[in-house]
């Protein structure tokens, strides 16, 4: 009995060292990322690994950039902003906004989806609840929410960190189980990083969509207010940059895996995916209602991972720009985390579908990315601030880079909206 609870501490000790990675991929993959994910790999195959690799690629660069910048400084994102930027005041509120307002309807899809999932999948073995389908929707979100609140409520941080890595972990888990059991063709895995966009309606959309869920600004806003709350110094350097490149490693090796299930199961069959169920429903012929419960058990633990974070992004930005602190306990943050609470109840007490509202509120995403990038570009190439720890060649090759890349997504996230409305 020891010998396991040995192995169990050395396991909970060896990712509890990820840090404030966790809360990346929690902010990164969420129900709204599997979605496009699924939506991307049914209908397009591989096409769009491209797309996810660039966009994992410069997360990497970006949770460096503000990870060093807190580490060296001790200071938050839009503190720093408000502090050392011309117009920092107008930028920083201009985040808040722009940030708060994609998460909250990040959240409304989310909360919509992980419902749904846990609904379709208990209907699956109890038929009877076929009939109530909104009720039980609704009750099963309010229930989700509820959740989260009460543990918001007790204001831990490391609390927070091994919730999280429980729903990650699991998370992760279902869908490499998926994976290999739906064993996609490998030359095709190889073929989607070659750069092409599907010319079909929808297609830009989607690679906005994807950009929006991976290179997500409030985890780059975050990561310096979660490194606090790690009470990372200087002599954690390195272990900020471990921390990071590993975050962006487990994002893409998950985000991956989800494309390619989607991709061996369903490209080319001809289905259509209008409901929550349709996503995962193709896998039964190949191994039952249980391969379809391991995809939908992580496909809610996404939604979880994700819901926990968001319910507390617009009260610890809000504490950033005042004081740069991460203030948890405070009837502030309460306040604005219920407030979310009740936003997040939109899609099941509407009873909307879920699907389409998901992908859009991804390209909503990307239109603050440039200025997020461009800030801290500005911040850790500043000598003064920064010392001997300000920005080299490679790491301003990689701003610029993602800054162009943003800029791009951004302009074609636009279209795609234009093209829709």
């Amino acid at each position: 009995m020891s010998s396991k609870k040995n192995i169990l501490n050395k396991w909970l000790d060896l990712f509890l060292k990820i840090g404030p990675g966790i809360f990346a991929i929690g902010y990164t993959i969420g129900t709204g990322s599997v979605t496009s994910l699924i939506v991307a790999g049914s209908q397009f195959g591989m096409q769009l690994l491209w797309v996810l690799f660039l966009s994992c690629l410069f997360s990497w660069v970006l949770m460096e950039a503000y990870g060093r910048y807190a580490i060296v400084t001790g200071s938050t994102a839009l503190y720093g902003f408000k502090k050392h930027l011309k117009f920092g005041n107008t930028i920083a509120i201009l985040i808040i906004i722009g940030i708060t307002f994609g998460q909250w309807n990040s959240l409304i899809g989310i909360l919509g989806i992980t419902a749904n999932a846990f609904y379709e999948t208990l209907s699956m073995f109890i038929p009877v609840l076929a009939g109530y389908e909104y009720l039980s929707v609704l009750s099963i979100a309010i229930i989700i929410i509820g959740l989260m609140y009460l543990i918001l409520w007790k204001g831990k941080f490391s609390l927070f960190e091994r919730i999280l890595l429980f729903f990650v972990s699991l998370m992760g888990l279902s869908f490499l189980v998926s994976l290999f059991i739906t064993s996609p063709n490998i030359n095709e895995v190889v073929s989607g990083f070659i750069p092409s966009v599907p010319d079909v309606p929808g297609g830009k959309m989607l690679v906005a969509a994807f950009v929006g869920t991976t290179m997500a600004s409030a985890t780059f806003i975050s990561r310096p207010l979660f490194i606090k709350g790690k009470k990372w110094g200087m002599e954690q350097m390195k272990n900020q940059q471990k921390d990071a490149l590993w975050a962006a490693l487990l994002i893409f090796a998950i985000s991956t895996a989800i494309m390619a299930v989607a991709s061996g199961a369903m490209f080319g069959s001809g289905q259509s995916i209008s409901k929550v169920l349709d996503m995962v429903y193709v896998l039964e012929p190949t191994a039952g209602k249980f391969a379809v419960s391991i995809f939908f058990v992580g496909t809610m633990a996404a939604g979880l991972s994700s819901v926990f974070p968001i319910l507390m992004i617009a009260p610890i930005m809000i504490a950033d720009y005042k004081n740069g602190e991460l203030d948890i306990k405070s009837k502030q943050f309460k306040l604005i985390a219920f407030v979310t609470c009740i936003i997040g109840l939109s899609v099941p007490l509407l009873g909307s579908n879920p699907i389409k509202a998901q992908i859009l509120t991804q390209v909503l995403n990307v239109f603050v990315l440039p200025l997020v990038i461009l800030s801290i570009s500005i911040l850790i190439n500043k000598k003064e601030i920064m010392g001997k720890y300000k920005a080299g060649w490679k790491l301003n090759t990689g701003l610029i880079a993602a800054f162009i890349f943003a800029c791009i997504i951004s302009f074609n996230g636009a279209i795609a909206i234009g093209e829709n409305l």
